[in-house]
Formats: C-alpha cells, sequence, structure tokens
C-alpha cells in the first residue's frame, strides 16, 4: 500500500484544511474558516474520463496520467506507506505498528475519479461499535477497548473500473423435461409412476453485452472477503479526482496491477456471459458445450472508495475493521471469548441434562 497526506493550508491562520463530508466543504478546525470544494483545471475535470487499456499496458499513457509518490514499507504487515516531507514516523493505519520514514518510490497511474466520504468519523465509530455490540461470544475488554474513541483513519483504497464490449458465440443442448409412466414393483404390487425424463435438442447463438464499470480491488492491504463484504458502492455518486476531497484523509496506492485486474474483470465478465447463454438457451435445463468470446473497446479508470478503518491491539492480537465511508457497512475480523463459549457450552450441558432427566421422570414422553 502507498497513502499520502494531502494538505490544503487555511489563508487565514495557517493551519490545515480537511474535507468536511457532511458539509461537502474545506474546513479548518483551528479558526472555523471553510471554502467550497471547486474542480481544477486539468486531466480530471468535467466528466471522469476513461483511458485505453492496451495504451496503458504497453506503457503508452500520456506522462500526465502517472505520478510518483515516496513510500515506507510496513515491517509488520508489508503494507507501504507514503509519507510527506515533513512527516517522520507514523502508526500504519492497517495493523496499528509504528512505520519510520523511507526512501522508496511507487510510481503509478493517477486516479480518474473518487467517491466522497459522506460518513464522520463518529457515525464510523458508532456503526463500529454497534456491529462489535451485535456479535456473540465477543470480549468484552475489546468491545470497552473499541468504545473508547479511538481513533480512525478515514483512507480513500484503490479500485480499478473496467469497460469493454463483448461479443460471445456459444454451442449446446437445451433439455425439455417430459414425463413418461412407467409400472414398478412396490410391497410386490405393480404399481405406475410418473419418471422425469429429458429431452436434448443442439443449439448455438450468439449473445452480446456492453460492461460498465466492473470493479476490481486494487489493494493487498487487507483481506479481500472485508473489501467485498462493504458493497454495494454507489458508483454513480462519484466525482472526477480532485485533490482536495483527500484534504485531512489519506489515499492507498494501488498493488494490484492493471492487467492483474483486468484477469479478475475477465472472470467477472464471463460469468455474466454464462448466464446469458444459458438465458438464451431457455428451456428448462441447459448445457454449455462452448463459448468463444470476442473483447474491444477496453477502458478503464482509477478510483478511489471511501473506507473508515480501524486496528487495535488487544492482548497481542491485531483485530481490523472497516467501515464503509458512505453507507456504515462494517467488516471486520471476528473475535471470539473462551469463556463465553465455554460458558455457553456449559449452560447448554445443562439444560440438556435437565430436559434428559425429566423426559426420563415422565417415562420417556412429556
Amino acid at each position: 500500500m502507498a497513502e499520502t497526506d494531502h494538505r490544503f493550508p487555511c489563508p487565514n491562520c495557517g493551519a490545515d484544511y480537511r474535507f468536511d463530508p457532511v458539509a461537502g466543504m474545506l474546513l479548518c478546525d483551528h479558526c472555523g474558516n471553510s471554502e467550497p470544494l471547486t474542480q481544477t483545471d486539468g486531466p480530471w475535470s468535467g466528466a471522469i474520463k476513461e483511458l485505453d487499456f492496451r495504451a496503458a499496458i504497453e506503457a503508452r499513457l500520456p506522462e500526465a496520467e502517472i505520478e510518483e509518490t515516496r513510500v515506507s514499507q510496513c515491517p509488520n504487515c508489508g503494507a507501504q506507506v507514503e509519507f510527506d516531507t515533513d512527516t517522520h514516523a507514523k502508526e500504519c493505519p492497517f495493523c496499528a505498528t509504528p512505520v519510520v520514514t523511507g526512501t522508496g518510490t511507487h510510481r503509478h497511474i493517477k486516479p480518474k475519479g473518487v467517491l466522497p466520504f459522506s460518513l464522520t468519523e463518529k457515525q464510523a465509530h458508532d456503526a463500529m461499535a454497534d456491529w462489535l455490540g451485535a456479535l456473540w461470544f465477543a470480549p468484552n475488554g475489546l468491545k470497552d477497548y473499541a468504545r473508547k474513541g479511538r481513533k480512525m483513519d478515514g483512507i480513500y483504497v484503490p479500485y480499478w473500473t473496467y469497460d469493454a464490449d463483448t461479443k460471445s458465440r456459444y454451442s449446446g443442448s437445451r433439455g425439455t423435461v417430459y414425463y413418461v409412466t412407467e409400472t414398478v414393483m412396490r410391497d410386490g404390487k405393480p404399481t405406475q409412476v410418473q419418471v422425469q425424463k429429458v429431452r436434448w435438442t443442439p443449439v448455438s447463438g450468439r449473445v452480446q453485452r456492453f460492461f460498465d464499470d466492473i470493479l476490481v480491488l486494487a489493494s493487498r492491504s487487507l483481506p479481500k472477503k472485508y473489501t467485498d463484504g462493504l458493497q454495494p458502492w454507489d458508483l454513480s455518486e462519484m466525482k472526477p479526482y480532485a485533490p482536495e476531497f483527500l484534504a485531512g484523509f489519506r489515499a492507498e496506492a494501488y498493488q494490484v496491477e492493471l492487467e492483474e485486474g483486468y484477469t479478475e474483470a475477465r472472470q467477472i465478465m464471463d460469468r455474466t456471459i454464462e448466464r446469458d447463454v444459458r438465458f438464451d438457451i431457455g428451456g428448462d435445463r441447459q448445457r454449455i458445450h462452448g463459448i468463444e468470446t470476442q473483447v474491444s473497446a477496453v477502458t478503464f479508470k482509477h478510483v478511489l472508495l471511501p473506507v473508515w478503518m480501524a486496528a487495535y491491539k488487544f492482548r497481542g492480537k491485531t483485530y481490523r475493521f472497516v467501515v464503509n465511508g458512505r453507507t456504515g457497512r462494517v467488516q471486520g475480523e471476528r473475535p471470539w471469548s473462551a469463556w463465553k463459549i465455554a460458558l455457553a457450552v456449559g449452560a447448554a450441558l445443562i439444560v440438556a441434562g435437565v430436559v434428559g432427566f425429566l423426559y426420563a421422570q415422565n417415562g420417556g414422553s412429556f
């Protein structure tokens, strides 16, 4: 991971602005000054621009689409963290390990779109506390530790989106269910029964589909099951990227390269195409013998989606929680309390014993 702090000084007092998710403005916590967010001129102004996939993997993108950042690697989880020039040490937001600045660099494609935060840190913290409180057999100590209000980090997580036009030819078989009456022996007597049969007919055809914004996670810093669990994302609310959106937050740089992300996107497309083919075959059953797909007009975007994150070290173990910065949906590592589980098992055994005793006392019935 590479992450960065984007700083915009307040013209009144010189303190750093932060982007206020509620007001949708830049706000100075020191003097209370605020400014509206303005889209700057350049490659991010206007509509969110798609980039040509083939040009990117052949390193033919304009230099204006590329940026380079200074990073350091977390010694515990391997996350690559970017620092501004005034920062010399920081805690890794993914595992709460102290990280010291380094001198490595990360060259990558600039983001094109950003989905701004709409939840405040307090709202995200409340959502996480409610999620922890609803878990069975979670340690009380962790719940109390999390409720103390330890700071959460607002991080824009990198994703790729892919667009593509597809045309597919297929061959297969359509199954039609019918029934025949057969005579079988039951209890020594001939009995007529209805037996299901399937009549298969060879078929072939074509399907086509345009895929828009196939979303692929471009980070390895968190288990994919957590970030997948934050879906759905309201991508229709995405804005053309402007660095002001990141004021007071961090932005992770991608670790999954563009071509690797496209491989996952193709798998998503292929599953959808298979469903389209089954629908096109029709009938009661479908068999697919082969699908040949032509993919054209492939474009992509590097986009940033908002996640509130907390990493707690509790009794030597790190627990990580992520909150969708738009919807408040929570995912995280499931903590367990051994004594609560043991107590529940003991209580269940006692109840089972009482039920068994009463059953025996009543002669095997209630």
